[in-house]
């Protein structure tokens, strides 16, 4: 069996560019699977911990332009126009974001719980799980008990969920992502690092990661070719 090009993610929850990014690895891996037919090789995707903003509270008291303005030190009005225009972006590959029900928080036990979903073979799950609950649907993404509410909604025990968040079960795995992030130079997500070779920095288009996964599989058949 042919072994399948690993794609390493490195992104936050609450990265809006993430989840646009995630879409478009999406749409890309698709792209590349449906040109290449019988001939495409096996894609297989693992996403890794970064907290853009570790110090943010659990329970951020403000909307998300409070928190930009606090952050970024922008103006109200120039926070407005840049959440405006990730919103169309997000709405060209289907995402809706909710900006006015968004609630700002501390990701990193959301974090933990998609290792803990890895764990138990549903990572992909988790991460789509979590980034629709944050940017679509207003739910709150930083606590142990909503969280173990949407580890249940993906089919996971949600006692075990929760135990595993109370004892911060995950919490080194999400520091051995972070430490590896600064290991590879990432300073930004989202971050792609595709069968341990290329780096694709940033919410990329779809035809980017098709045509990168095009030439890992022509560089992949060449080297079996020579070793014929």
């Amino acid at each position: 069996m042919t072994e399948a090009i690993k794609i390493d993610v490195w992104s936050d929850i609450a990265c809006p560019w993430c989840y646009i990014g995630k879409r478009k690895l999406e749409n890309g891996i698709a792209d590349y699977t449906a040109a290449a037919g019988d001939e495409a090789t096996p894609i297989e995707v693992e996403y890794h911990s970064f907290e853009l903003s570790p110090d943010t509270p659990v329970d951020f008291e403000g909307s998300e332009v409070d928190f930009l303005v606090k952050h970024k030190g922008f103006p109200p009005s120039q926070i407005q126009g840049m959440l405006d225009r990730v919103t169309g972006i997000a709405e060209s590959v289907d995402l809706h974001y909710d900006y006015d029900a968004l609630q700002h928080t501390n990701t990193v036990k959301a974090h933990q719980l998609i290792h803990y979903a890895k764990a138990h073979g549903v990572q992909l799950e988790a991460k789509e799980r979590l980034l629709r609950a944050y940017f679509v649907e207003g739910r709150h993404v930083g606590r142990d008990e909503d969280l173990a509410d949407l580890a249940a909604e993906i089919g996971l025990d949600r006692d075990d969920a929760l135990r595993s968040l109370r004892e911060n079960e995950y919490l080194a795995a999400v520091r051995a992502d972070q430490a590896q992030a600064i290991e590879y130079g990432i300073q930004g997500v989202p971050f792609f690092v595709i069968d341990s070779k290329y780096g694709v920095s940033g919410a990329q288009d779809a035809a980017t990661f098709a045509q990168v996964l095009t030439q890992v599989s022509a560089e992949r058949g060449a080297v079996a070719e020579v070793a014929r």
